[in-house]
């Protein structure tokens, strides 16, 4: 099959086969629906891989992952998007410190970030804890996930460029954070005490067994579901019910919405969820 009409003068031939046929791998190992318009954030992406393995064509890698399945994590790594900050859509942090605070200290209450990225959003979790019970350390516990492990990585080091925190409140920084400094650059680490209320797993929202104990006080998945189609959407959905508790709530991203799942789950408000059968 003839290589893609915006590759040719492309250092590797990309043809419309190797494309389509990321696409159906992507998608049974992730879940990730890529649209067909991004063949070229493909070929960007997976360039690198290919350097890195010595492959001469898309091909040729494609063939390795056939043979190679230690290099299945980079694939996906490499396809992943990872875009995040700290307390991204502010409101769900207030919604949730005002649910920490109701349910009190009376037992251990459990949060599962399904997409913590380089850790921004689990840390914030964190933050929003330790403010609402006004201690290092609440009655908290947090389960922070993602399919890359590289990004997994960076967020269980809990290190940040000064250009990561400086959104933040000086408190909070002078509160969460130690200072630290490298070659050139200025730097910030997450507190000890922070680090502890998490645990970093890695998660593939398509196992069929989640490494995640019931039951769930809140599940954060936000802008996870928006690189699943409909129906892979509604599985996992329903994978997410038993875990829940039925007072509990659901955060999603604010472009995400479960019309499609009304019978698992209805609107609180500003992409909230709770359990239809609650």
């Amino acid at each position: 099959m003839r290589p893609l009409a915006a590759t040719r003068d492309r250092e590797f031939e990309f043809s419309e086969a190797d494309f389509e046929r990321i696409r159906k791998l992507i998608y049974e190992h992730a879940g990730i629906a890529l649209p067909a318009a991004k063949h070229d954030m493909v070929y960007s992406r997976l360039t690198r891989r290919l350097r890195a393995c010595g492959d001469t064509s898309f091909s040729q890698y494609l063939a390795r992952l056939d043979r190679d399945r230690n290099e299945w994590e980079a694939f996906v790594n490499s396809l992943t998007t990872n875009l995040t900050s700290f307390f991204r859509e502010s409101h769900h942090f207030d919604i949730l410190a005002e649910r920490l605070k109701k349910i009190g200290s009376g037992r251990t209450i459990t949060i599962w970030c399904c997409a913590a990225s380089t850790g921004e959003e689990p840390y914030s979790l964190a933050m929003t804890a330790c403010d609402a019970f006004r201690t290092l350390s609440p009655p908290v516990r947090i389960v922070a996930s993602d399919v890359n492990t590289t990004v997994l990585a960076h967020g269980q080091r809990g290190e940040y460029g000064a250009d990561r925190v400086e959104k933040l409140r000086a408190e909070q920084i002078q509160q969460y954070f130690v200072r630290t400094s490298g070659v050139g650059q200025e730097g910030y680490r997450v507190r000890p005490e922070l680090q502890r209320l998490i645990t970093f797993r890695r998660i593939n929202l398509l196992e069929q067994a989640w490494p995640v104990q019931g039951p769930l006080d809140a599940i954060f998945c936000r802008n996870v579901m928006i690189y699943f189609d409909k129906p892979t959407q509604y599985t996992i959905l329903k994978r997410f019910v038993p875990l829940l508790r039925p007072d509990g709530a659901m955060f999603a991203g604010h472009s995400e919405s479960f019309i499609h799942a009304a019978d698992l789950f209805r609107p609180l408000g500003r992409t909230v969820y709770q359990r239809a059968d609650a």
